[in-house]
């Protein structure tokens, strides 16, 4: 029996009681928890939730108050992007300066432990970016203690029939986005990386060849069954009811589900409901008066994250007509309760659906995804009892393959490789087969 490995935790975005990133930086960092004698270091910020989920600062984890260089940056972020949920490419790109000030601050607090062996790997795992070096890889590798880093997830291309969307998310930044690689330490973390996550198969074809023997694929979305244990209503006659969940901004394709529900949903076949918000809510308001569907189109607004489930349940089918989503958190929550997932086969949703869990779009011009999500809701509405099967599979592949606790016995095999306990290095293979779709720039 060996020994638990002693693993330094870096999640500087952790928090139990937020979504995205946050929730998802706690998650994986509380399920490794469970395997290693692991210590979190996150941010200040993160503080009060982690202590009402039971963690004790000091022996369980370790707050690191850089607020002196994140809070000016978060304010400067919030008048260069745009407006809310925009510019997040420049958003991104600022957090690295604070990021660079959080890691100094770590450096300062554990360094002296790092370099007398008091843990065998240190693993960032967040931020997520692939764009955001570790000022602190070169210092690890110096004191001969494995860094892992990831899952890293990014940098998906904008698909060319989507310029518009793309501007109108101010994404000024996307097009020079590239030349992340020219910043200091880009080349020197990734050099001093034991291993490289790849959250997907776009941001594992970002990474040069040379440093390809590190990388593993592994998704950094996972699930809570605790959050997302129900299951879904079965199907007892019209109208099918379909949800949309995610932030109204132009990529997520809102627009794109409403006008290709539109005809079902007039013959009272089909009932929408779309739970999130955003800039884009007053046009899709107004999208559905004009098409007539009100009443058949519902607006949910924000629901907290936890009784989000309770709401999906009611629904049978997901319909995410997203053309650029680098995870696809929700795809695996409705997945994991029964959903059936409609979904652009591109990015993160064509990595975690398959062709036997649920319906997968190809991605064309926005006319050409309204004729597949259309056709595709008419099948179904055809033969709603063929949902059956692809329900439980999704719940299956959700539940069975993308936990939490499954990430983390992945994660440390990981680790145990690059301690050298493990002779070949872990392979958890690709969804699907899957590959990279590039599409033709514009």
């Amino acid at each position: 029996m060996h020994r638990p490995l002693r693993v330094l935790l870096i999640a500087e975005a952790a928090n139990p009681e937020w979504v995205s990133v946050p929730l998802v930086g706690w998650s994986h960092a509380h399920a490794i928890r469970a395997h290693v004698d692991a210590h979190l270091v996150t941010q200040v910020r993160n503080r009060e939730a982690i202590e009402r989920a039971g963690l004790r600062e000091g022996r369980d984890f370790t707050a690191i108050d850089s607020e002196a260089v994140a809070g000016r940056v978060h304010r400067l972020a919030a008048l260069l992007r745009g407006g809310d949920n925009k510019g997040w490419t420049s958003v991104t790109a600022l957090d690295s300066i604070s990021y660079w000030w959080f890691e100094r601050q770590l450096w300062r607090r554990f360094g002296a432990a790092i370099a007398r062996g008091d843990y065998d790997v240190v693993h960032r795992l967040t931020p997520l970016s692939p764009t955001t070096p570790s000022w602190i890889a070169k210092r690890l590798r110096r004191c001969g203690v494995p860094f892992v880093l990831g899952p890293l997830n990014g940098g998906l291309p904008w698909p060319r029939q989507f310029e518009d969307a793309r501007r109108r998310e101010k994404e000024w930044l996307s097009y020079v986005r590239g030349l992340y690689r020219l910043l200091p330490g880009y080349r020197a973390t990734r050099a001093a990386a034991s291993a490289i996550l790849c959250g997907s198969v776009a941001t594992g074809d970002q990474v040069a060849d040379r440093w390809r023997d590190k990388c593993i694929y592994l998704p950094e979305n996972g699930i809570d069954p605790t959050r997302f244990g129900c299951a879904v209503e079965p199907f007892r006659g019209d109208p099918l009811r379909v949800a949309f969940v995610g932030r109204l901004v132009p990529y997520k394709g809102a627009d794109i589900l409403i006008e290709a529900a539109a005809d079902l949903v007039r013959a009272g076949r089909v009932a929408v409901e779309i739970f999130g918000d955003g800039p884009e809510r007053a046009r899709l308001e107004r999208m559905v008066q004009g098409f007539g569907l009100d009443g058949g189109v519902t607006f949910a607004g924000f629901v907290e994250h936890k009784a989000l489930q309770q709401r999906l349940c009611r629904a049978q089918v997901l319909g995410f007509p997203s053309v650029r989503e680098f995870g696809g958190t929700v795809v695996l929550e409705a997945m994991a309760l029964g959903l059936v997932p409609i979904v652009v086969d591109y990015g993160g949703p064509g990595e975690l659906a398959t062709h036997d869990t649920g319906i997968k779009v190809p991605l064309g011009a926005r006319a050409e995804i309204v004729r597949g999500f259309r056709t595709a809701l008419e099948r179904i509405a055809a033969d709603p009892y063929r949902l059956r099967d692809l329900s439980i599979r999704a719940r299956a592949r959700a539940l069975g393959q993308f936990s939490w606790a499954k990430k983390a016995e992945q994660v440390v095999e990981v680790y145990r490789w690059v301690v050298g306990e493990r002779g070949t290095k872990p392979d958890f293979g690709c969804p699907l087969g899957c590959r990279t779709v590039t599409p033709t720039p514009a």
